[in-house]
């Protein structure tokens, strides 16, 4: 069951639902504008959130911004009546969307294609069941690098970041709640034949995020995590780069090296070292 929870004074989130793939959606209200991060996996997504948005009381968004261009975080985004913001690049990756069709058929040919993911693909089914009636709206606003905005009384930092998970993300940093928005920026490529995190722009990654100071870092298949939480993820995350860097994408080396070296290997970190050994195997297709 999704929730409406407030994390400080300027900033409200709904949780995430694994099973149709909606991710956190938030909003940081200002002085004089509200801000939407995300636009929800659906009609019916969007306007559930819009609906917490008001009966918590808060003035209804006047303005949106797009992590990324996946289906989860944008398909309610011709149902909103706001301006709405992305990079360059998540623009473009949506204005592919646009000529699909979304029928099993479609679906199960993509997949076949290796474009969709058959996890996309069921999520896709359980959210709209089997009237699939899915319009795709591009984004009003675009920018690369960096976009300030003034909410009055808080700003937001949009800063695009390169990462595995998806090309030109962008991250929304709001300093004087100290929140770091990471959206998916911290996963792994999903749209491969299998998923996998790269030493390069696992570092890219890392070390444009260290500009940022934040007390709560949110993920949008997570939810909030202290501090703390983020720097335990981005250590495991270099680890994970080191090694497989050090042992040639080797899992087995990459295994022993990490027990040797850290202790016990626990279920994120054996996933996370897979991860780095598909990103390696598939760098030598």
């Amino acid at each position: 069951m999704q929730t409406f929870k407030r994390l400080t004074e300027r900033f409200w989130y709904q949780t995430p639902v694994s099973s149709t793939d909606r991710p956190v959606l938030a909003v940081v209200q200002g002085d004089e504008r509200t801000l939407m991060i995300d636009a929800g996996n659906s009609k019916r997504h969007a306007e559930l959130f819009l609906k917490e948005v008001k009966d918590a009381g808060i003035r209804n968004p006047d303005l949106l911004a797009l992590t990324h261009w996946h289906w989860d975080h944008v398909f309610g985004l011709a149902h909103l009546d706001m301006p709405s913001i992305a990079t360059g690049k998540t623009r473009e990756e949506i204005a592919v969307m646009a000529d699909y069709a979304w029928t099993d058929a479609a679906l199960a040919e993509r997949i076949k294609q290796g474009i969709e993911i058959k996890f996309c693909a069921d999520a896709i089914k359980e959210e709209f069941g089997d009237d699939r009636d899915i319009a795709v709206a591009l984004p009003a606003i675009t920018f690369d690098g960096r976009l300030v905005i003034d909410l009055g009384g808080v700003t937001c930092v949009l800063q695009q970041v390169e990462g595995d998970h998806s090309p030109g993300c962008a991250v929304i940093h709001i300093p004087e709640e100290r929140i770091l928005f990471l959206g998916d920026a911290f996963y792994a490529d999903i749209f491969a034949p299998k998923p996998n995190y790269t030493v390069e722009r696992t570092r890219q990654l890392l070390q444009t995020l260290e500009q940022f100071d934040a007390d709560h870092y949110v993920l949008s298949h997570g939810g909030p995590i202290t501090k703390a939480e983020y720097a335990e993820e981005a250590k495991l995350l270099l680890r994970g780069a080191d090694l497989a860097e050090a042992h040639g994408g080797s899992l087995k080396a990459m295994r022993e090296a990490y027990s040797a070296t850290y202790g016990e290997l626990t279920e994120d970190a054996e996933e996370t070292l897979v991860f780095f050994a598909n990103g390696f195997s598939l760098k030598q297709v």
